[in-house]
């Protein structure tokens, strides 16, 4: 693994019930991640995705390619366009650089409205033999 190596992509269908299920695991009872009607009187066309959801996704598309074993460092994001039901997120990575065990990967989640999510996350990677689907020792 090097700088500029790429993660297959991750597509996420974003249902009513990820939304509502994130916000409820995270404790995020803001009417906004599960209360269509009050969403909409807020300005919002639907609920969307809260940011805890978001954060425990790139989690995911991280250790599912690195395995196991990797560690989550540091996971800095942004987030954008929002992810409201029906949408598909699509999560790619860059991995940027790569140092005594440890790999800083770029993040992007996409959807029909743009960039939801953006940002780096720091990983450590697994021993030789011990890494996953992208088998990241080094």
């Amino acid at each position: 693994m090097k700088a500029g190596d790429e993660l297959p992509p991750l597509e996420i269908p974003v249902t009513r019930t990820l939304i509502v299920a994130g916000a409820v695991a995270s404790r995020d009872y803001q009417d906004v991640h599960h209360d269509a009607v009050l969403a909409q009187e807020k300005g919002s066309p639907d609920i969307f995705m809260n940011i805890l959801t978001t954060n425990g996704l790139v989690g995911r598309y991280i250790t599912d390619h690195f395995g196991p074993e990797a560690r989550l460092r540091a996971v800095r994001i942004r987030l954008g366009a929002p992810n409201h039901p029906g949408d598909t997120m699509t999560l790619t990575g860059t991995v940027t650089a790569v140092e005594d065990g440890t790999a800083e990967v770029r993040v992007v989640g996409a959807n029909r409205l743009g960039h939801h999510v953006t940002g780096t996350v720091t990983v450590a990677l697994p021993r030789s033999g011990t890494g996953g689907a992208g088998e990241a020792a080094v």
